[in-house]
């Protein structure tokens, strides 16, 4: 290791799909400073979100525990203070008690608003509507809207995503004796799906791909994919054409592409600095989107749509660069690369991936993850990646599923009942990590718990009501 400590910076999306990266094999999509960061180290073709919905994951990313361990499986905006009592200090704060300077810019996905999640300096859409007087991130419409194709008529510019650049852009450059470690984390590509212009036409709908679809008994067997379709204003059947679906994954990619504009400038800042070989950079996402897969969208779901990740480490000073990996990674390890990376390392749920990269770590054999939606009846989901197999088990109904991924990387054959000892290996398994987490409200006598199957409705999303009657809109 070089004798100085490194800087470290995360660099994070919200909702983006591990296979949207022109590097790493999507030819349609342009993304050519990801593609520099691919270049520059090491790239994992199978990261996962482990706990994949928006708060469970940024809260296991700051933790470095996993969903069981932080109690947060679904979207539940509960106060997250005690967390630090529950699981230790904060990665930020861990990462300024080792002497490093601190910094967020962008979304953190925590409550109170005023959380002291441990950073220096704290910049979100606060700062940005305070120092240039924006009420909207963006001008798209919210609600039963969100998911159609829509523009961002603010200004590319003067739009959030453009002022949380620069404001890291400015602290990245920073001449000071510490370190940095710095999270920087933007909104796309998760909806509303309105890139900036010119990046809402560059891509031709006609030339991209049709979502993968399965049979409905297989796509739909949680119920919690029909059940977001209702909620996002599509059938429960997921019943968007495949032309409309091919129209909205182009405003998708040019959300990522838009940003993948800000990344270039990041990595610009970073090669600025004499000490650019000697700064780790770790990009990745929260959790993907289904898109039209498998009749659905979102996320909550362990479809690989939803749940895997892009997931890059460069360090040019310790690492090698432009390497492929297969290893099982997760959401979870980032806070070991972080610490690790300071010469104090603390890996808590997760595994020592720059070990495994070194050759002086064992990779993950098993990966484990689980998630549910508050307030609805019993939903926990949990999952099981080991080798060529994933296997999903939900609580409503104790339905089960199996997929070979290695013969089917669409998951389009679901093969539980001709593999009855997989699954009896890893539905014990998984009744084991949670009965050894202490999740009883999951297990029992070392069993997974069931329950009779019942039909999810998670109403409609809408943001402000409709008129009873449209000239009522008017008024």
């Amino acid at each position: 290791m070089s004798d100085a400590r490194p800087n470290v910076l995360f660099v994070m999306t919200d909702q983006q799909r591990s296979d949207t990266i022109r590097a790493l094999g999507n030819s349609r999509i342009h993304t050519p400073n990801i593609d520099r960061l691919v270049d520059r180290g090491v790239s994992f073709t199978n990261a996962y979100s482990p706990d994949p919905i928006c708060i469970p994951a940024r809260h296991t990313i700051r933790t470095g525990c996993e969903a069981v361990s932080t109690g947060y499986l679904g979207n539940e905006k509960r106060d997250a203070r005690h967390l630090e009592d529950r699981c230790g200090p904060f990665l930020a704060r861990s990462m300024r008690e080792r002497g490093y300077r601190t910094f967020l810019v962008g979304k953190y996905h925590a409550h109170p608003r005023d959380i002291d999640l441990g950073y220096d300096h704290h910049l979100s859409f606060e700062a940005f509507r305070e120092e240039t007087g924006h009420e909207v991130k963006t001008t798209a419409r919210q609600g039963a809207m969100v998911h159609l194709p829509q523009q961002n008529r603010l200004p590319p510019d003067d739009n959030y995503e453009a002022w949380m650049t620069d404001r890291a852009v400015d602290l990245v450059g920073r001449d000071t004796d510490e370190p940095f470690f710095g999270l920087v984390s933007y909104e796309p590509p998760h909806p509303p799906f309105a890139p900036s212009p010119p990046f809402d036409r560059m891509y031709d709908p006609e030339r991209l791909e049709n979502p993968v679809k399965g049979d409905l008994e297989t796509d739909h067997m949680d119920e919690k994919i029909p059940a977001q379709n209702h909620h996002f204003w599509t059938t429960r059947e997921g019943g968007i054409d495949d032309t409309t679906v091919r129209v909205i994954k182009e405003y998708y990619y040019g959300m990522i592409s838009e940003v993948d504009r800000r990344i270039g400038r990041l990595l610009d800042a970073v090669e600025a600095r004499d000490d650019a070989d000697n700064t780790l950079i770790c990009f990745f996402s929260d959790h993907g989107e289904l898109l039209g897969d498998h009749r659905g969208w979102e996320k909550s779901s362990f479809f690989e749509s939803s749940c895997r990740v892009p997931f890059l480490v460069s360090w040019p000073a310790e690492l090698p660069a432009g390497e492929r990996r297969d290893d099982l990674v997760s959401l979870t390890d980032l806070f070991g690369i972080a610490t690790t990376a300071a010469d104090d390392q603390e890996l808590r749920d997760g595994v020592d991936v720059l070990g495994t990269i070194r050759g002086d770590a064992e990779s993950r054999e098993r990966l484990f993850g689980y998630h549910r939606t508050p307030r609805l009846p019993p939903n926990f989901t949990g999952m099981v990646r080991e080798g060529r197999w994933k296997y999903v088990f939900m609580r409503n109904g104790g339905r089960e599923q199996l997929f070979d991924l290695a013969a089917d990387p669409n998951e389009l054959d679901e093969c539980a009942a001709d593999n009855p000892e997989v699954v009896a290996e890893l539905r014990d398994a998984l009744a084991a990590k949670l009965a050894d987490a202490g999740a009883d409200e999951f297990v029992e006598n070392g069993t997974l718990r069931r329950a009779p199957y019942q039909e999810i409705d998670m109403g409609r999303l809408v943001r402000e009501p409709y008129p009873e009657e449209p000239a009522d809109a008017l008024d």
